[in-house]
């Protein structure tokens, strides 16, 4: 993944999300009779700009990490007399609700279509088979057995490891017990299975939910063939080739890839021999892991170098696609779902039960938005979907500065019918603005560890 790709991702992801969220204001405003003076994507000196027929200024600005909407306010300076009906303040009050809670809908609404795309297209997954039980697991206390499929969580179907992954993250610092239904539905075979948990905690940097209970996926047997080698590598300096396979590591036999791995990260700093099979000779070289420092202070050797793609035979794969209509209504449940657990990881993150190192910041995004455009088109509009749904929900949580803190000032005034007073919006305006750039300093320093 190219530097350039990165940022072209990062770019469209970016100033797609912003633009339709911001065009979500625009529009709403535009038909509840409110003078637009700008259009802006982005925040900063103005890259490009046009004024329309309108007289609206439509900017595109150096810094992409947001965007505004600015309109004719007496807030903000005279207004003549001829435009006072087309101020924003001057609009009835489920007006003005109705332009601020137009932006984050919009993202939601385009997090439906985004779904409802890739139910028709199809949605490829692998089939949740499970393929070892990891002793002293919740899910090995259970005595769950391995060999059969993820049927339910909780009651709920689930058709592969990311639903899997879905439902169990909702349970994250829960104490309680996960039900899970395993078996073979060509032969009608099913098992229910009651996995206890205790404040489950789960360090999502480090695994996902589905290992962290113990449910090892089943994947094919993957061979110790070197499938690409990293640019200043420990295995390109030692002389390790694409294609080499490796036999033995220090005179014992590697069986796969994974023992490979194990091997390394288990000799930080250390030689290694290795005996590689290539083009049908065999070579002897030494390496000598690297050392990547763990977030829990441990160190893990590693040398620089990734596997040969594996296919997973058809039997374990499964495409998930519908009609139009089915479609849209999966898309609506997705994003409800999607939604739901958002606005859970926060609870559950002001109540302590989940690590705020789970807060990420621009960088994050950036390198997410790269790798998922590399994947493909599926995995890059499920990323977009699913950010656009994290921007929906945090820009209506109830925080001055944010669409939120807006909506419940309007709500205030609905009630009491009249405004709430200069003072208190300047206050909840300072506390709005202390607390988004401490969130958003905890998640550029979140990304920051994350890259060293």
């Amino acid at each position: 993944m190219s530097l350039l790709q990165t940022i072209l991702a990062t770019l469209v992801t970016l100033g797609l999300l912003v633009t339709i969220h911001e065009w979500g204001h625009f529009w709403v405003a535009r038909r509840c009779g409110v003078k637009v003076l700008r259009f802006s994507v982005g925040f900063g000196k103005p890259l490009w700009m046009r004024v329309g027929r309108d007289g609206t200024e439509y900017t595109i600005a150096a810094i992409p990490l947001g965007g505004y909407v600015r309109m004719l306010d007496e807030r903000e300076g005279d207004v003549p007399e001829s435009l006072r009906a087309q101020a924003f303040n001057n609009k009835p009050v489920l007006q003005r609700i109705a332009i601020v809670a137009a932006g984050p809908l919009v993202n939601l609404l385009f997090a439906v279509l985004a779904y409802w795309f890739l139910f028709i297209y199809g949605v490829s997954s692998v089939v949740p088979v499970v393929g070892d039980v990891r002793p002293d697991s919740p899910a090995a206390s259970a005595n769950v057995e391995s060999g059969y499929e993820v049927l339910e969580v909780d009651g709920n179907s689930v058709r592969s490891w990311s639903e899997v992954n879905l439902r169990l993250a909702a349970r994250v610092g829960e104490t309680g017990r996960v039900e899970l239904m395993l078996g073979e539905p060509a032969r009608g075979y099913a098992r229910s299975y009651s996995v206890p948990i205790e404040r489950w905690d789960v360090d999502l940097e480090r695994e996902s939910p589905v290992t962290a209970l113990g449910l090892m996926p089943w994947q094919p047997e993957i061979p110790a063939v070197i499938g690409l080698l990293t640019e200043d590598g420990r295995a390109g300096a030692a002389g390790i080739q694409v294609g080499d396979r490796v036999l033995k590591v220090d005179g014992e036999p590697v069986a796969d890839w994974i023992e490979l791995v194990h091997k390394v990260q288990a000799a930080p700093e250390q030689p290694l021999e290795l005996m590689l099979e290539r083009e049908g000779r065999i070579v002897t070289l030494t390496v000598v892991p690297a050392t990547r420092a763990l977030p829990d202070g441990r160190s893990q050797g590693y040398i620089g170098a990734g596997v040969s793609p594996v296919e997973y035979p058809e039997s374990m794969q499964r495409t998930l696609s519908y009609g139009p209509i089915e479609a849209l209504v999966a898309g609506v449940e997705k994003t409800g779902q999607m939604i739901g657990l958002t606005l859970d990881a926060i609870g559950k993150m002001i109540a302590g039960v989940i690590s705020v190192k789970n807060l990420s910041g621009p960088i994050t995004i950036a390198k997410v938005a790269g790798t998922s455009a590399a994947s493909g088109l599926e995995s890059f509009v499920s990323f977009l979907a699913y950010l656009s749904i994290s921007l929906g929900v945090l820009n209506l949580l109830p925080i001055p500065m944010l669409d939120g803190g807006h909506l419940l000032y309007y709500a205030v005034e609905l009630i009491r019918g009249r405004p709430v007073s200069e003072r208190v919006q300047m206050l909840g305006l300072r506390i709005g603005m202390v607390l988004l750039f401490s969130l958003m300093a905890l998640a550029i320093l979140n990304d920051l560890a994350r890259l060293f």
